[in-house]
């Protein structure tokens, strides 16, 4: 597959747009990856994505497709040749999609809180909210690994995309508060999936460095508008 039949719109420092470029590289998919400007956005994402416009789109024969679990789907059924993403037993694919929407839904806006709160009240609370999150996180790793290495067994599946995604975050957040969130005494399912996750193949290109996240989301949080 030509890399300019595969075109992917995004930011690197978006977890929703790290989903896709995992899902790719799993597959081993050959993409143009076109990156939008924080705060901006392109005429070209405002015609593939009118309804949301939003990153990320994925583009195949110019053709967009929208929101990064759907896109996550669309490569494993349409690259069928690399390994399988989303489990095989209907089961299995069910609980995987009810933690991806927990992540999305739930944990994820849970850390982003921590980042925004405006005190430590706030803060504190939103910490203790996110670590009871992490242990549930600890619980569906044991129910959906049956023993494997990550969510999906012995390899990257569904779920470990979904929230293998934000695990840049996590510790960019833990820097910043001084908190850890998960840690091999409380959570040590989680931390060593979390570890293996990062430095796999298909994802240690395009995770972002701790350090490289804290600076961006000093500067996304300096630019949010003041609330009431």
């Amino acid at each position: 597959m030509a890399g300019s039949d595969v075109k992917l719109l995004g930011a690197w420092q978006s977890p929703f747009v790290m989903r896709a470029r995992i899902a790719l590289n799993l597959k081993s998919v050959e993409y143009e990856f076109l990156e939008e400007k924080f705060g901006s956005k392109s005429d070209l994402l405002l015609k593939s994505n009118p309804v949301y416009k939003k990153i990320p789109v994925l583009l195949h024969h110019n053709r967009p497709i929208c929101e990064s679990l759907i896109i996550v789907q669309y490569v494993d059924e349409t690259w069928t040749s690399g390994p399988s993403i989303l489990p095989s037993d209907p089961y299995d694919c069910a609980i995987e999609r009810f933690w991806a929407a927990y992540v999305d839904d739930k944990f994820f806006p849970s850390l982003f809180g921590i980042a925004k709160a405006e005190s430590e009240e706030k803060k504190a609370e939103a910490i203790e909210q996110t670590k009871e999150m992490v242990v549930l996180l600890e619980n569906a790793f044991k129910e959906c690994s049956k023993g494997g290495e990550f969510f999906g067994g012995e390899r990257i599946g569904f779920l470990d995309i979904a929230l293998g995604s934000v695990v840049g975050w996590v510790r960019a957040v833990e820097s910043m508060t001084g908190f850890q969130l998960s840690d091999k005494e409380t959570t040590p399912g989680f931390a060593r999936w979390a570890e293996r996750f990062c430095t796999h193949e298909a994802v240690k290109e395009v995770m972002p460095g701790t350090e490289t996240l804290i600076e961006f989301g000093k500067m996304a949080l300096s630019n949010l508008p003041p609330t009431n």
